[in-house]
């Protein structure tokens, strides 16, 4: 192959649509456009297949064809020959290239019209590049190597699960000019990821929570791919339009409502990237912007390189053995002065662990078993000291697991303790152990 695909992927974002062409058992030729044509691997490319039109037809009888595609920014026209492999109806490759497709549907106005039956797979035999005038090639956005190497060089320098997750986003505004992103925790055995942190909204939606399977965010963490879209597409943009069908659809039994998610409200471009650790998801990274076309492929090969680059940093922040120069005897037995003021009233509902401060949600599940927690032992022993490993031993704490990210939860509600509630707040007192602290009296209410 003297071209190689991954140089004309351009060609496939669906900016200019591809002509397939087919013959029929009867050798009478066809030529018709997709919607979508898309990179798979070097060897690879997928079509979308939407009507049983005579392309399908004709690829059934003889599945050998051939695709004329264009560079939407140099001209340049290759000329591939292609042999269908099979369908796939769901998986991985089946949602990336529905969530291309719902954002093409939207951009040319074909909502519900461009309906994805499967994703019809070819390998490539051969590519030929066609003559004809051509524009120079032009860099459009940031350098992305530079960006890259910049980028995992902030990522190498982290103390704490706070600083990753700060420096990961705060280096995708500087380096790659990501305005607009988040990164989200998965909480695999509630099906759903929690927002831990986001860089460039008016409110930061800490706490906000996105079922797995819903939007590129849930798509991207269920399916475990990176999930893509260069044009508006009102069917992947979280509003409340999009949670009700998730209930509608029975993908989730209770949908947490009380905390806004942040984005864009019509973002044009849109991609989510999974992070793992040894194949585990740990959480999605997302960014949108204003702007269609933003993030290419070349894009979203940076941003899988930076992912699993953070992946392998949060799996050796979990494995790390804590210090414990003090004994938790010695913690139990601390104590702080009593604060002042006007009593702040807690109340903690246990069916799904929720906490209300002075009648406004704060958090639920893990994170607010967790505060509940903190203030028992405060109120029973006048504690303020406490340990991770405390927290993993307590039973009142529903971790499901060793692997789960207790650091993950503690910044959670750290976070969400700075921004809804200033008489509460959590500092680290030490590798391991953090220190609550009280500004206010607090009455505890344990609810039906």
């Amino acid at each position: 192959m003297s071209w190689a695909l991954e140089k004309m992927r351009d060609c496939l974002e669906g900016i200019v649509p591809c002509a397939v062409a087919t013959c029929g058992a009867d050798g009478m030729p066809n030529v018709t456009y997709v919607s979508q044509t898309m990179y798979v691997d070097s060897r690879h490319i997928a079509l979308s297949f939407q009507f049983f039109n005579k392309t399908r037809e004709n690829i059934l009888a003889n599945p050998i064809a051939s695709v004329l595609m264009m560079d939407p920014y140099t001209a340049a026209r290759y000329q591939l020959t292609i042999h269908y492999l099979k369908t796939e109806t769901s998986g991985p490759l089946f949602e990336r290239m529905r969530a291309k497709l719902a954002g093409i549907a939207s951009h040319e106005g074909m909502e519900g019209v461009f309906q994805l039956r499967g994703v019809d797979l070819y390998r490539v035999l051969e590519i030929e590049h066609l003559p004809g005038r051509e524009l120079p090639p032009t860099q459009y956005g940031p350098a992305l190597l530079p960006a890259l190497r910049n980028c995992v060089g902030a990522l190498a320098s982290y103390g704490s699960l706070e600083d990753l997750v700060d420096n990961l986003l705060g280096a995708l505004d500087r380096h790659f000019q990501i305005q607009y992103s988040m990164l989200l925790m998965a909480d695999l055995p509630g099906n759903k990821l929690y927002t831990l942190a986001s860089r460039g909204y008016g409110r930061s939606g800490v706490g906000a929570e996105i079922p797995l399977g819903v939007g590129v965010i849930g798509v991207a963490g269920r399916e475990q791919v990176p999930i893509r879209i260069m044009f508006a597409a009102s069917e992947y943009v979280y509003s409340r339009t999009v949670r009700e069908q998730a209930i509608n659809d029975g993908l989730v039994q209770q949908l947490e409502e009380r905390i806004p998610m942040p984005g864009l409200e019509a973002p044009a471009s849109q991609i989510a990237v999974p992070i793992l650790c040894n194949d585990e998801l740990l959480g999605v990274l997302y960014a949108e912007s204003e702007q269609e076309c933003q993030f290419g492929y070349d894009m979203e090969d940076a941003l899988v390189a930076i992912c699993a680059q953070a992946g392998e940093a949060i799996g050796r922040l979990r494995l790390q053995v804590p210090d414990h120069p003090v004994s938790e005897a010695v913690l139990s037995k601390r104590k702080s002065a009593a604060p002042d003021g006007e009593t702040l009233q807690v109340r903690y509902y246990p069916r799904d662990h929720s906490i209300f401060c002075d009648n406004e949600y704060l958090i639920k599940g893990v994170a607010g078993a967790i505060l509940w927690y903190l203030l028992s032992r405060h109120a029973e022993q006048g504690r303020t000291e406490f340990s991770n490993r405390e927290l993993r031993l307590a039973q009142a704490i529903p971790l499901p697991d060793i692997t789960d990210n207790l650091d993950a939860r503690l910044l959670l509600l750290s976070r969400r303790l700075q921004e809804r509630c200033a008489a509460l707040s959590l500092e680290k007192s030490g590798r391991g152990r953090f220190h609550l602290v009280l500004r206010r009296p607090v009455a505890l209410h344990a609810e039906d």
